[in-house]
C-alpha cells in the first residue's frame, strides 16, 4: 500500500506533539548530564523506555513477534535510528557547540528526502519539498543564531560526526516503514526497537562508563531519567511509528524542524526566557518551508479559481 504524501491534521497533530516529546528532552538531559556520564544517560533511556513499553504490551494481552526476520528488522533499526545516531552524537558534542550541532542535525529532512527519493517508489524529490527544506533549514539556523556558524570548519571530524547522524536517522525513517509492511503494529515496532537498542547499547555503555562505579544519582536526576525515559522515548517512539507508518519517511523527518521550536517555546514558558526576533522570524521561515513541503496550501493558491479561468477563456464576455 502506497504511504500518503501529503499529512493531514491528526498526522500534524502527532508530529507536533513528537516535536514536543523530543524538544523537552533537551530539558531533562540538562538536569542529568550534571551527574552522569552521557552512555549512561542513554542506557537508562533506552532501558527504562524499552520496560515500559514491555509492561505496556503485556498489560494490553499484546506480545513481541517471534519471526527472526522481524527481529532482525529490530535490530537494524535500533542501529539506526538509536546507536549510531546517539553515539554519533555523544562524541560531537564534545567537540562543538550545541548550537552547531542543533543546525548540522536539522539536515535530517533534506537527507531523509533524498534517501527516500533513491530508495521509494511514493516518496519521490519534488520541487516544493527540496525548497520547503531548505526554506526550514535556514529558519532554524536563524532561530538558533547565525553566529553559531562561526565555529563552521574547525572540529571538521565531529561536525562530520553529527551529519553522519543526520544521516543516520534519514535511513532509519525509510528502513523503518518495512515494519507495516510486516504487518507490525506501531506500538510493537515501537517496543521491538527500543528491546534492540537496550541490548545494543548496554554492554557499550557497561563497558565506557562503568556506572557502578558513579554516586548514587540525586532525586532529581532519577526525575529526570524517568521523564525522558517514558515520555521523551517510549511515548515518543509509539508515536514515530504511528506517523511512519501514515504519512511516510519524508514527512516524519520534519519534525526535526520543529523541535527547536519546542525547545525553545518550552523555556520561554518554563523558564521565563524570552523569545527575541530572530526567533520569530525563524519559525515563520519553519512553517513557510512545512507548507511548501505540505503542498496544499502552495497549489491552492498557484492553482486558477474557476471565476478566474472563466474570465480568462472569454466566458464573462
Amino acid at each position: 500500500m502506497a504511504t500518503q504524501k501529503v499529512m493531514g491534521v491528526v498526522e500534524w497533530g502527532q508530529l507536533i506533539a513528537l516535536s514536543i516529546l523530543w524538544g523537552g528532552s533537551f530539558f531533562f538531559v540538562g538536569i542529568a548530564v550534571k551527574e552522569l556520564p552521557p552512555l549512561t544517560i542513554v542506557m537508562c533511556r533506552v532501558c527504562l523506555a524499552a520496560l515500559a513499553l514491555l509492561a505496556l504490551i503485556r498489560i494490553l494481552g499484546l506480545s513481541l513477534p517471534g519471526d527472526r526476520r522481524i527481529w532482525l528488522a529490530f535490530f537494524a533499526m535500533g542501529l539506526l535510528n538509536n546507536l549510531i545516531p546517539f553515539c554519533l552524537i555523544v562524541w560531537g558534542q564534545t567537540h562543538i557547540a550545541s548550537s552547531l550541532a542543533a543546525i548540522l542535525n536539522a539536515t535530517t529532512p533534506l537527507f531523509a528526502v533524498l534517501v527516500a527519493h533513491l530508495l521509494t517508489a511514493d516518496e519521490k524529490l519534488t520541487g516544493n519539498k527540496l525548497a520547503g527544506v531548505i526554506v526550514g533549514f535556514i529558519g532554524v539556523a536563524l532561530m538558533i543564531g547565525m553566529d553559531a556558524l562561526a565555529g563552521l570548519g574547525d572540529n571538521l571530524g565531529a561536525q562530520l560526526a553529527v551529519l553522519g547522524a543526520a544521516l543516520s536517522y534519514a535511513f532509519a525513517g525509510v528502513f523503518g516503514r518495512r515494519f507495516k509492511a510486516m504487518g507490525v503494529a506501531p506500538l510493537i515496532s515501537a517496543t521491538g526497537q527500543i528491546s534492540a537498542s537496550s541490548l545494543l547499547l548496554m554492554p557499550l555503555a557497561l563497558l565506557v562508563d562503568r556506572p557502578w562505579t558513579l554516586a548514587v544519582p540525586s532525586l532529581a536526576t532519577w526525575g529526570a531519567l524517568l521523564g525522558i525515559a517514558l515520555l521523551s522515548t517510549a511515548l515518543a517512539y509509539v508515536l514515530f511509528f504511528r506517523i511512519l507508518s501514515s504519512a511516510g519517511a519524508t514527512n516524519l523527518m520534519l519534525v526535526t524542524f520543529l523541535i527547536p521550536i519546542s525547545a525553545i517555546v518550552l523555556s520561554g514558558l518554563l523558564l521565563d526566557e524570552h523569545l527575541q526576533a530572530k526567533h520569530f522570524l525563524g519559525m515563520t521561515l519553519i512553517a513557510l518551508g512545512l507548507a511548501a513541503i505540505d503542498g496544499r496550501l502552495l497549489n491552492r493558491l498557484l492553482k486558477p479559481r474557476p471565476e478566474d479561468a472563466d474570465s480568462f477563456l472569454g466566458k464573462d464576455i
